[in-house]
């Protein structure tokens, strides 16, 4: 087996990680000649440049990114195997979760997960995009997107959007729709009767201006009046904040009306609903299957999934 410099490895992950040589001969606790010679090692076994040095500039190069994946996961793998092996019952684990799914479906059931598994450290990176799949980010992500191979993919929650207001401004609705005496199961409403109400829009779902409400009216072939009033929103945590208090009627999801508080707050309308396409999914990768800590919480992610109704047993 033919091994490049190990001791220069994980000088060479914390100088990528910190940007910096000084700073990583602070966190080794070594010089930073020490650092400078280690990576000069390392580079001259592996006959390519890894970082690009200009001035005070510091930067990974092309085959230095791409070394940093492999060997961040390497070290990573390591620790946790020398862990379990002096019985160290702890797993620490950082998920990259959409802001939104965290604050409204995964931290109110974290208390679920910290009883059932106390030996899970479970540390929140939010992210408000698709994240980059890497060691580098986080050691397992909730996703949209299935496209790095080195991952495996566990479906948890196919998007769909639908109509909601809060509870007095669904009376208000039916005042003004003259369906007071009217039972709540015979009534349907057509997007003519929604778009009577000031329609809440978030951007961030198809990254265009009302292309929520837009999507909602295509789905029964109907375009968006010209009188609809429609207030903009950058993210869905405004727009149904701004539901939750009498401002309109919101398009959300399953997720975030997943709590009895949230369910409670907010009347979902009788009409259709519509499938964004987008597919979310918890993300590993492949080759720590086996680490327990990532599994343990992949089985309870899934278990969840099932018990809120996100997902049914058989997807």
């Amino acid at each position: 087996m033919k091994l490049p410099p190990l001791k220069a490895l994980p000088v060479f992950e914390a100088v990528a990680r910190l940007n910096s040589f000084s700073l990583a001969a602070d966190e080794l606790a070594v010089s930073q000649s020490a650092v400078s010679h280690q990576i000069k090692q390392l580079e001259t076994y592996l006959g390519e440049q890894l970082f690009w040095r200009s001035g005070r500039t510091l930067s990974l190069t092309d085959e230095g990114r791409q070394y940093l994946d492999a060997v961040s996961s390497a070290l990573l793998q390591i620790e946790r195997a020398s862990e379990q092996l002096l019985g160290h019952e702890e797993s620490r684990l950082r998920l990259s979760v959409f802001s939104s799914f965290a604050v409204r479906w995964l931290v109110p059931r974290l208390p679920d997960l910290q009883r059932l598994h106390p030996q899970l450290d479970l540390a929140l990176e939010m992210s408000s995009e698709n994240p980059v799949l890497s060691d580098r980010v986080a050691d397992c992500f909730i996703t949209i997107h299935k496209d790095s191979p080195a991952y495996s993919y566990e479906s948890l929650y196919v998007e769909r959007l639908f109509p909601v207001c809060s509870q007095d401004y669904w009376q208000k609705i039916r005042r003004e729709l003259g369906l007071e005496g009217v039972g709540g199961d015979d009534i349907f409403l057509a997007p003519v009767d929604i778009s009577r109400f000031p329609l809440l829009s978030t951007h961030s779902i198809f990254d265009r201006a009302a292309g929520d409400w837009e999507v909602w009216h295509k789905a029964v072939e109907q375009p968006i009046p010209v009188h609809a009033r429609v207030q903009h929103f950058s993210h869905m945590l405004l727009a149904l904040e701004a539901a939750r208090f009498h401002q309109g009627i919101a398009l959300t999801n399953d997720y975030m009306l997943s709590t009895r508080k949230d369910s409670e707050d907010f009347v979902r309308l009788p009409c259709h609903p519509v499938m964004t396409g987008d597919q979310f999914y918890f993300a590993w990768k492949t080759s720590r299957r086996q680490e327990r800590g990532i599994q343990l919480f992949r089985r309870w992610l899934v278990s969840q999934a099932i018990e809120g109704g996100l997902r049914g047993e058989a997807d």
